[in-house]
């Protein structure tokens, strides 16, 4: 549905990581512990590790799956099977058992990584397609590791085109089946390197990464930008306010969703003397709500940059580093980044200011959804325009607004989260008759998960209930934070729930809880 594929010699992205480096002593990475690692270890740890998977069966093409903790052998592990030709598969760490049998039969890897405590139960799912695992704890530890250690640290980068494949990043759709998003080495690189010069980063900057690696904004957009401008990273195991405050100090750049500005707000540490060495504050994943960009403004005097991005496409858009950074607005599209807004029947452009559908195209944009040519096939216009489900509108200076999401897609703190999975585990209970699942505005994450049921008469059915049911059967991000139990949805004409209506009716919840 994209450009042809381009004529690079060996475009996999390792070796445009790495290419070129000119001094293999320069800090890539520092841990929260004190641990320095160099870009000369790095490539040295990813041959190791690259000549493991080799060793363990691993070809070009093959799928490697990964439910790790963060930790530098975990992005270690992403770089290896990049460079082995391999793609890979990162797994959210709260998806259960029951989730993860759909992701690893569907894509089919030849190797499984996890941690040691989910080995058993991850291995009879593993056995079914006939992958191996591998175990790798939070730690570090494991028996990929212990194996990476003993091996050589030579590894000829396997040669790919910028069409062929390097990660599949599952995202989920309304229907409830889950989608994986084919991402190639030229739409990873291109990305990222168009990045690099839009905010301005050099080998003078340090980021503070405290973002998960499982997911677009953490593995692609905070790792590979800072690797692409020989930069540097700390790297944090998780979010931690008063850590993250305290770096400031010898930090110039953070990433992160809108929960890590609230909580960070919420510390007396935060003020302009404490942040005065950072350039840059980027947020993404979810709205940043225009509250929190005027108080973190105040506070600190840095505006937040905003930017818009899919797991299908990347990032899209940005605020402009120099100029009017827009609150509630996400900016312009990054160069090589067409974005347009149509009407959702006739897929007809619209004009400015007009709300629609945003459509979006570039090098970025993804080779379709793994094994279903149909569903990819429905998502593109025939001239090469991917249709996000996102509804906006492009205002008449040229920033695009994302106003809501035509598939009803709720993103809470930071994380997809679709209803109809949450509402089909909700209707399989006893004594329900219906649920509806929405998102409707909380400071902290974003949006809060909703869930609103209806009951047979004499259900005894209540929030606690509903909350124990669901516990173990879905990832703790797309638990509900509220349940209501009432007489009946709203209904249109047609028969259909007004989820509209049920925003409305819920959206001051969070804010009343306050």
């Amino acid at each position: 549905m994209n450009a042809p594929p381009k004529t690079t010699v060996n475009a996999n992205l390792f070796c445009r990581l790495f290419d070129g480096l000119d001094d293999p002593g320069r800090l890539a990475i520092e841990t929260i512990d004190g641990a320095r690692i160099s870009y000369g270890d790095l490539i040295s740890r990813a041959g190791q590790m690259a000549n493991v998977l080799a060793d363990r069966g691993v070809k070009p093409g093959d799928r490697v799956a990964a439910q790790t903790e963060k930790s530098v052998p975990g992005l270690v592990l992403y770089l290896a099977t990049v460079r082995a030709g391999a793609v890979y598969l990162p797994l959210n760490t709260a998806y259960t058992l029951n989730e993860l049998e759909y992701f690893i039969t569907d894509a089919e890897p030849s190797l499984v990584v996890c941690d040691p405590s989910k080995a058993e139960g991850i291995g009879a799912i593993a056995a079914k397609v006939g992958a191996r695992v591998e175990t790798l704890g939070p730690d570090g530890n494991g028996s990929l590791t212990a194996a990476a250690a003993s091996a050589k640290p030579e590894f000829a980068t396997v040669p790919r085109a910028d069409d062929d494949l390097a990660a599949i990043l599952y995202t989920s759709g309304t229907t409830g089946r889950s989608k994986g998003a084919m991402l190639t080495h030229d739409n990873l690189a291109s990305n990222s390197l168009s990045l690099v010069d839009y905010w301005r980063f050099t080998d003078k900057d340090v980021l503070i990464h405290a973002l998960p690696i499982y997911h677009t904004h953490g593995l692609f957009v905070a790792s590979n930008v800072t690797l692409f401008a020989r930069a540097s990273m700390i790297f944090l195991p998780k979010f931690d306010p008063e850590a993250i405050i305290k770096l400031m100090a010898r930090a110039t750049v953070l990433m992160g969703v809108p929960t890590f500005y609230t909580r960070l707000l919420q510390s007396p540490a935060l003020n302009k003397e404490s942040t005065k060495h950072m350039r840059l504050f980027v947020s993404g994943s979810a709205p940043l709500l225009a509250d929190t960009h005027r108080e973190w403004f105040a506070r600190t005097g840095h505006a937040v940059l905003e930017r818009y991005g899919m797991t299908e496409t990347n990032m899209n858009t940005s605020n402009p580093y120099d100029g009017e950074r827009v609150a509630g607005a996400v900016g312009h599209p990054l160069p090589g980044v067409s974005v347009r807004v149509t009407d959702p029947e006739t897929g007809q452009e619209l004009a400015r200011d007009a709300i629609g559908m945003i459509e979006v195209k570039g090098p970025n944009v993804f080779k379709g959804y793994w094994r279903m040519p149909e569903k990819t096939k429905a998502e593109f216009r025939d001239d090469g325009f991917f249709i996000t489900g996102d509804l906006g509108k492009i205002d008449a200076k040229g920033y695009v607004h994302i106003l809501g999401r035509g598939k009803d897609l709720v993103i809470s703190g930071g994380f997809n989260v679709y209803p109809k999975e949450i509402e089909s585990e909700i209707d399989a209970m006893p004594g329900v008759i219906e649920s509806a699942v929405i998102g409707v505005p909380h400071a902290d994450f974003g949006e809060g998960v909703t869930a609103v049921l209806v009951c047979d008469k004499g259900a005894s059915i209540d929030e606690i209930s509903v909350l124990k049911a669901l516990d173990g059967r879905l990832a703790k991000f797309k638990m509900p934070k509220r349940v209501f139990v009432v007489n009946e949805l709203p209904r249109n004409a047609m028969g259909k729930v007004q989820k509209n209506i049920l925003r409305d009716t819920y959206a001051d919840i969070y804010a009343k809880a306050k």
